[in-house]
């Protein structure tokens, strides 16, 4: 009897630490063509900084992987978590936001295991602070085979 619980409670903590990988990208989006025109963002500005925490940019990565952006405010102001978008760069557009919702606070994104396709992915990140000012940014993500 006690050799059974003791397989269970192994069994248990074995499982546990998995975690399922949820799609962030799927494969048929991936094959769509790439979004027209050039990608520009504003130079200065007094809108929140949105700086990319991992995976460390300009590094290839194996997915799944932990994506996580931070959010700084300027100022007084507080992030605006319900302005928060999130676009994968194709034609046409999609929009990633209903899949990070429950990743996003003010203080950024947190979405674990996210799986993403191999290939380099380009994520326009929108936010805005409690006094209307509204940062574009548009990140780079290198996903290896």
């Amino acid at each position: 009897m006690k050799l059974s619980h003791l397989l269970l409670s192994a069994s248990l903590a074995v499982t546990s630490q998995w975690s399922v990988a949820a799609s962030l990208i799927s494969a048929k989006e991936a094959a769509l063509p790439p979004a027209s025109g050039t990608l520009a963002t504003r130079g200065i500005s007094r809108g929140p900084a949105v700086k990319l925490a991992s995976p460390e940019v300009d590094t290839p990565v194996a997915a799944p992987f932990d994506f996580k952006v931070n959010f700084e405010p300027r100022g007084e102001a507080k992030i605006d978590p319900s302005s928060v978008k999130v676009i994968y760069m194709k034609s046409p557009f999609v929009d990633l936001t209903p899949r990070l919702k429950s990743a996003i606070t003010a203080n950024g994104i947190d979405f674990a295991k996210a799986d993403v396709p191999p290939g380099t992915h380009t994520i326009r990140v929108t936010v805005k602070d409690t006094e209307g000012r509204e940062t574009n940014s548009v990140l780079n993500l290198v996903v290896n085979k």
